[in-house]
């Protein structure tokens, strides 16, 4: 029997789950492991709360609670949000467990007695008055290169260049406000630059990753690595386990990785089974595009040095918007998993996440579109189909599947698309195309609703009873085909389906079940609603709920003259070549051909967009915007986007250099 072993991104305790965390990771890797036991498969899937870094440590000093306090609240928080969403862990654990401390710290040695860890003295901030180096987040000040306040010691949100702590003007303790002086400091690096070449080759021959894990982890190859500090100075971590590291912890990010090993050892303790030997098989890791660098480069750098077998593939979700809007908990811009499962099931939440995009997408959370989902789809097309199919056996056959008599070709098509819908849904789940197997599943219930309608077994009983008994044979099967393959997307839903029927657990949970047909003469259960229809009242109050958070945004504020306005240039270019500004995360430096000119234009998309995705693109340009200077390179205009999803205005049926008025 093959292994799988199936991980999720370790959720950060610092925070309750959201929709966004559902729909980029835990739904797709729980819908992949349900059916891979399905499959017959033995699945390993785990995850685990990943408790530590800086974000916690001064979360609890501003409070005044312990880190572990802090970690324990939002350890049981999100393990009840994901066993709400019907999430099916093998074993969930947590990284503070001393087990994971245990694996941390002889993988830390095991890289070091092996020379890929070293010693290097840095420059850091030294706070004074707390008496300590303060890590990168514990520093706040002014953005060097854009001048940006609210700069953390690690990263400037405003213009999203990679910061080092001693790098920001005006610095400033975030627990004390007092300034720190910079002093000099032992830390530990991973020479991340040796594995370089390594990586790309293996990123490169692995056919397996998709393409946005790919693309996204070459261009940083492309750009070189460079090695990482893997310590801190801080009591709230797992201690380096060298002579003369007191006071230094493991970074977060050269030991939260191994919480998958970690919850794989514990469960491996529990079992009685070596879970190596489903790592070593074949080990995929679900997680969001924002750790792409880390699960993609990082990681499997670390992996190479201890020695390991390297993932199979690496599954990245993207981004969720929220009614058109980057979703932002600070602004409460967001739908909490708990407030949404107090309201609605869970199977229709894990309906709606999958089908409204593919994972390697983004999409946004519309409260209508949600609706018209619901209720057009599961309760009107998915739920309706059932509950005639179901209610008409009663009705019309003592509620037993009818004998069937000859097939006519309407009859035999129908046949053969429910024996081959398994096989459909089963190559696309194999290839992580999670929403074109649901869509697949959707569309044959469509068409089945049409084949009982064109049948009508309502007049064919009593004139054609055998045209009956064929439909109603028929509809039967596909309905017990849905039961099955329908678990992975719908867990909750689809063992209704199966009561109803009268099917036992055993007889429908194996995949290949789904296309053999039921016996003549079987009973069924009486039928009962699977599906309602989410009524306009409801859609409202969560919409006015939601909004309410938005009153105190002043971005309608500023009001400008029509005469303003027709100062205003806006032109159809088309971007003619493409490349990454040195140093910085967040812009990219176009050429822009807008018909009587060539414009360079610098532009904050580039964790929006890769080089290859946007060149070509038509897109609306300011061509009259005053030259500035960003990084150190010249822009002469800007290009129209969101400014939630940074998603460019496009004009793919425009002309190069019409004007837009």
């Amino acid at each position: 029997m093959s292994k799988v072993f199936i991980t999720c991104a370790l959720p950060y305790a610092n925070g309750p789950c959201h929709l966004g965390h559902l729909r980029s990771t835990y739904i797709p890797a729980d819908i992949y492991a349900r059916y891979n036991r399905m499959k017959m498969r033995d699945v390993l899937f785990v995850c685990a709360t990943d408790e530590h870094g800086t974000p916690i440590a001064v979360r609890a000093e501003e409070i005044g609670k312990s880190p572990k306090e802090i970690a324990d609240k939002f350890h049981k928080m999100i393990k009840d949000d994901l066993d709400s969403c019907d999430i099916s862990f093998d074993y969930f654990s947590r990284t503070t467990d001393p087990i994971h401390y245990e694996i941390s710290q002889n993988f830390f040695l095991t890289l070091y007695e092996k020379g890929y860890i070293y010693e290097k003295i840095i420059k850091q901030p030294y706070c004074n008055k707390c008496k300590r180096f303060l890590p990168d987040r514990y520093v706040e000040g002014i953005c060097p290169h854009c001048k940006g306040e609210g700069a953390r010691g690690d990263h400037c949100e405003t213009c999203g260049r990679h910061l080092d702590p001693i790098q920001l003007e005006e610095p400033a303790c975030l627990i004390c406000s007092s300034t720190p002086e910079i002093k000099k400091s032992k830390q530990y690096f991973f020479k991340l630059s040796h594995f370089e070449d390594s990586l790309k080759e293996w990123i490169e021959n692995n056919e397996d990753l998709p393409p946005n894990v790919k693309n996204y982890a070459l261009q940083w190859i492309k750009e070189g690595l460079k090695d990482w500090i893997l310590t801190r100075d801080m009591e709230w971590g797992i201690p380096v386990p060298l002579e003369n590291a007191e006071g230094k912890i493991i970074y977060v990010w050269g030991e939260a990785f191994l919480g998958y090993i970690s919850a794989a050892a514990q469960w491996s303790a529990k079992e009685n089974k070596p879970w190596e030997d489903y790592w070593n098989d074949k080990t995929i890791h679900f997680i969001g595009k924002d750790i792409i660098y880390h699960h993609a480069i990082f990681w499997p750098a670390l992996l190479m040095g201890y020695g390991c077998k390297l993932p199979s593939n690496i599954v990245a979700g993207e981004y969720l918007s929220l009614e058109g809007k980057k979703m932002s908990t600070s602004k409460n811009w967001v739908i909490w998993a708990s407030e949404f499962l107090e309201k609605f099931d869970s199977d229709i939440l894990r309906y709606y996440l999958v089908v409204n995009a593919p994972l390697t997408r983004d999409t946004d959370f519309s409260w209508d579109d949600f609706q018209r989902r619901v209720n057009d789809e599961l309760a009107d097309v998915l739920g309706n189909f059932l509950h005639r199919t179901f209610s008409f056996t009663g009705r019309f056959f003592n509620s037993q599947i009818p004998e069937p008599d000859a097939f006519d070709e309407y009859d035999k098509e129908f046949k053969d698309r429910i024996t081959g819908i398994p096989e459909v849904v089963s190559e696309l789940i194999e290839n992580f195309k999670f929403r074109e197997g649901l869509i697949e599943i959707i569309r044959l219930a469509k068409f089945a609703n049409k084949y009982f309608n064109d049948k009508e077994p309502w007049k064919a009983i009593k004139e054609k009873p055998e045209e009956a008994a064929n439909c109603l044979y028929l509809c039967n099967q596909l309905a017990k085909t849905l039961s099955i393959i329908l678990t992975p997307y719908i867990p909750v839903k689809a063992p209704q389906i199966m009561e109803i029927m009268n099917l036992h657990n055993f007889e429908t949970s194996k995949w290949e079940s789904a296309a053999e047909f039921i016996p003549a003469g079987h009973k069924i259960n009486k039928p009962k609603p699977l599906f309602s229809k989410i009524d306009d009242s409801v859609i409202k109050k969560e919409k006015e709920a939601l909004y309410e958070n938005l009153k105190d945004d002043d971005e309608m504020k500023n009001i400008i003259s029509i005469e303003d306005f027709a100062k205003i240039d806006l032109r159809i270019g088309q971007i003619i070549d493409v490349e990454r500004v040195e140093g910085t995360n967040n812009l990219l430096k176009l050429r822009i051909d807008v018909k009587e000119k060539k414009l360079q234009i610098v532009a904050g998309l580039a964790k929006k967009y890769s080089p290859d995705e946007i060149k070509g693109q038509k897109v609306v340009v300011l061509v009259n915007l005053k030259p500035a200077k960003l990084f150190g390179i010249k822009s002469e205009g800007m290009i129209l986007a969101t400014s939630d999803n940074l998603s460019v205005l496009s004009a793919e049926n425009a002309e190069i250099g019409e004007k837009i008025k």
